[in-house]
């Protein structure tokens, strides 16, 4: 079941795989845009807002790659990256670029939905869960457990959907090591090394965003044997 009224961008270069995907995602009930590469997804994006863009990484003029960055940095959006190419390398590079997910080429139809609605299932909710509100400070940060937000004194802290998925799993147990098999499960994600490896990639961003020193981590710690443990302060 897809989500309800949820817009897609679709972007990609090849006019016939755009149109493909097109009515593909509105038969199964989003709603649909397309652009053919970066420049042109720029100004869609100028005008609408969007719940997800699929994005093809091989495009001519700005990469999929490049843009991610780009779309990253501007805008909290979740992102899918469609690549052609197998290599681990290359996909460890998109998700460090900021993309939630990656889907090598080719690919069945419905594995693309099932991702698509897997990342829409992450991203917070809009109007927070009735609980009592409770904040967790990590240091000069602190994180809205209700909300699912981050803070930096006022200004908020850009977090991706796995970024704040991740969040939440690990501040509904602080001081408590979740191993990387887990925290896979939990994302919802398929099991193996590939996707442990992922999780290790987002880690790693996360503590860019919370860390005073990223390789030194103070409050998202590697348990060694274990996993990774929130200690908030």
């Amino acid at each position: 079941m897809s989500q309800p009224d949820a817009h897609l961008l679709i972007v990609d270069d090849d006019e016939r795989i755009r149109g493909l995907l097109q009515k593909f995602l509105i038969r199964h009930g989003f709603l649909v845009s397309a652009a053919r590469d970066a420049a042109h997804a720029d100004r869609i994006l100028s005008g609408l807002d969007f719940d997800l863009v699929v994005l093809d990484v091989m495009m001519p003029g700005e990469d999929g790659i490049s843009f991610c960055k780009r779309l990253r940095a501007e805008r909290e959006l979740p992102i899918l990256l469609l690549t052609a190419k197998g290599d681990t390398e290359d996909r460890i590079a998109g998700l460090e670029a900021g993309a939630d997910d990656y889907l090598a080429k080719p690919f069945e139809p419905k594995e693309l939905l099932l991702r698509i609605n897997s990342i829409l299932r992450r991203v917070p909710p809009s109007e927070p869960a009735d609980m009592t509100p409770k904040v967790l400070s990590l240091g000069i940060y602190r994180y809205d457990v209700e909300k699912g937000s981050m803070w930096e004194g006022e200004n908020p802290v850009r977090l991706t959907a796995t970024e704040s998925q991740l969040m939440r799993i690990f501040s509904a147990c602080p001081g408590e090591a979740i191993s990387r098999s887990k925290l896979v499960e939990d994302l919802g994600r398929d099991g193996g090394q590939a996707q442990e490896r992922a999780i290790d990639v987002q880690i790693t961003r996360l503590r860019r965003k919370i860390e005073a020193d990223p390789k030194q981590p103070r409050y998202l710690q590697t348990v060694r044997g274990a996993g990774y443990m929130l200690s908030p302060d």
